[in-house]
């Protein structure tokens, strides 16, 4: 995945003053609230009225990115002048939210020695990536090392919707695994998307033949992750989408909590912040606990966990903090590798057994594999079909990774949907609170409405990574085409209700350079779910990822390089 680091309001700005701002970097981020929507504008029975829409609004005055308006002088930065005044906006409950941090008043000399103390922080505590700069540092650990990007300070979060989207955590899980055991459903509602979307149709086709097969996986490994958004409307915390593969970051995100709790117990007094309205972040250990136990129930000590890889991976220390973690809290020892070379070394014994290299394989947990790009060669499908056929747990099994895009979020959103799956009323309710408005592309007055106001939708393919969504004219542009056309491509996206979040100022650093900028920011909760047959051992929440980037941006992704890393401060 490349990186992009300028953003369309600033054209000249170069990888090594990038900007990248709070709060939000995903999919259904937007530009600083391009409209209002009000309750009635997205439902899910897809009724929409325009009328409601009010015009575009600007929430802060004149505002100018650093590569504008800063001056770098070696380690010294001249800070922009003070950013408008955010207003504060109502909760659900009527209780007052209070505008992010406030940044206006501190000190430049006071920035700058929280940046450096940031910085030393980052690189004697592993907060680290590989420099894509430095050749080898996606391959060899240890060489061409840099910081992490991270915001600063932590984004102000109302502590009723973090509560809410733990609370929902557990009950997502339990989705999920119910959702992976209809496969009827699956094939039926990816029957469309199949036809016209080559990647997905590979998977479906693995899917189709352990069904087939009948091969069933008595234990179920998911290590997930919901993002949301807080729609400043609305007031909802919206699910933009939930990961059921290779959810990143669990190893990076403890410890931006980590830096920024150690930055407010230096700095609070001065900055009025008090580092315990930090929530703890134990990710990287849950994670590790949930693939231990799969390596437990598994039944044989001498078994390893295999992470599959990409064959260059910047982000390799995220994934590191896990396998040690797993290795000096669980004696558990991992084996990484990529498809390629699962294809070359790797066998099924006639009772299932995994192996690789001769070494039996317990637990198989996915870091690449979900993007077409990770399948150049028909090496990698035989190696994705060869682990699904084993006895060894996977996480994600291929009905969980399907669980997981876009189409079948889409599908669960529809009415009376997750009454299919789900039996408690109560959870029902607490689920579709969080749905944002979703569309498949055969809905006629939705797609009317998408080219009327195509910047109230976003258009989604069934893809992860980032860098994949359609935004603004483009929807449009692609909507008359897909309908001039007349073919099946439709199926291969849908349409989902473009969330508008509370746009604040803060800082960003990236590359050693901090960067003054309006942002919005992402919540991701990671969940984890381990069953074997009728007995649940985990169903809990494990923590949570903040990403935030700058109100330009469309899209989001620390890895893909739209975004940076955050923690929360509840309020």
């Amino acid at each position: 995945m490349g990186i992009s680091y300028s953003s369309p309001l600033s054209p000249s700005l170069s990888t090594t003053t990038l900007n990248i701002t709070h709060s939000s970097l995903f999919p259904c981020t937007s530009k600083a609230n391009p409209g209002t929507i009000s309750d009635s504008t997205f439902s899910h029975t897809n009724n929409i009225s325009l009328n409601n829409l009010q015009k575009p609004t600007k929430k802060f005055g004149s505002f100018y990115y650093c590569s504008h308006n800063t001056t770098c002088l070696g380690s010294k930065i001249v800070p922009l002048k003070c950013f408008d005044k955010v207003r504060e906006m109502e909760t659900q409950e009527g209780i007052a939210q209070k505008p992010t941090i406030d940044i206006h008043g501190i000190d430049e000399e006071l920035v700058q020695k929280m940046v450096d103390d940031a910085l030393v922080w980052s690189s004697l505590h592993g907060l680290v990536v590989g420099d894509r700069s430095v050749q080898r540092s996606g391959k060899v650990p240890g060489v061409g090392m840099v910081h992490a990007p991270f915001s600063l300070l932590p984004v102000t979060f109302p502590e009723s919707y973090w509560k809410l989207a733990c609370e929902v955590a557990p009950i997502f899980n339990e989705l999920i695994d119910r959702v992976s055991l209809d496969g009827k459903f699956l094939q039926d509602a990816l029957s469309r998307t199949k036809k016209v979307d080559a990647f997905t149709s590979r998977l479906i086709d693995i899917h189709s033949k352990m069904l087939e097969i009948n091969k069933s996986e008595d234990i179920r490994l998911g290590l997930h992750r919901s993002d949301y958004m807080l729609d400043e409307q609305t007031k909802l915390l919206l699910q933009i989408e939930l990961n059921t593969i290779s959810s990143s970051f669990p190893g990076l995100s403890c410890l931006v909590s980590d830096l920024h709790r150690s930055l407010l117990k230096y700095y609070g007094e001065h900055i009025g912040l008090d580092s315990s309205r930090i929530p703890g972040n134990t990710s990287v250990d849950k994670f590790a606990e949930a693939l231990a136990k799969a390596w437990t129930e598994y039944n044989n000590p001498r078994a390893l966990v295999l992470v599959v890889v990409q064959p260059e991976e910047h982000n390799m220390y995220d994934q590191h903090w896990l396998c040690a973690a797993l290795k000096e809290r669980h004696n558990v020892r991992t084996i990484r590798k990529t498809l390629a070379e699962i294809d070359k070394d790797g066998e099924i014994l006639p009772d299932g057994t995994l192996l690789l290299g001769g070494k039996e394989i317990s637990v198989v947990y996915f870091r690449a594999g979900y993007a077409p790009t990770d399948y150049p060669s028909e090496a990698e499908w035989r190696a994705r079909v060869l682990m699904e056929q084993s006895s060894a747990v996977k996480c994600p099994s291929i009905s969980y990774h399907l669980a997981g895009t876009k189409k079948i979020q889409q599908e669960l959103a529809k009415p009376n949907m997750l009454e299919r799956f789900l039996e408690n009323k109560e959870d029902i309710a607490k689920l579709r609170k969080c749905f944002a408005g979703l569309w498949s592309l055969d809905d006629s007055d939705i797609i009317k409405k998408a080219i009327e106001r195509p910047d109230l939708f976003v258009m989604k393919p069934q893809r992860e990574g980032g860098g994949n969504n359609i935004y603004g004219d483009d929807v449009r542009t692609n909507l008359i085409r897909l309908q001039k056309e007349g073919s099946e491509e439709d199926a291969a996206y849908i349409l989902m209700q473009r969330i508008f979040p509370m746009v604040s100022p803060t800082f960003l650093v990236r590359e050693g350079i901090c960067h003054k900028d309006h942002a919005i920011s992402e919540l991701g909760v990671y969940g984890a779910y381990l069953r074997n047959k009728e007995k649940v051992i985990i169903n809990e929440q494990c923590g949570y990822l903040m990403r935030t980037k700058v109100s330009s941006s469309n899209e989001g992704g620390v890895a893909a390089g739209f975004a940076v890393l955050d923690s929360i401060y509840l309020n």
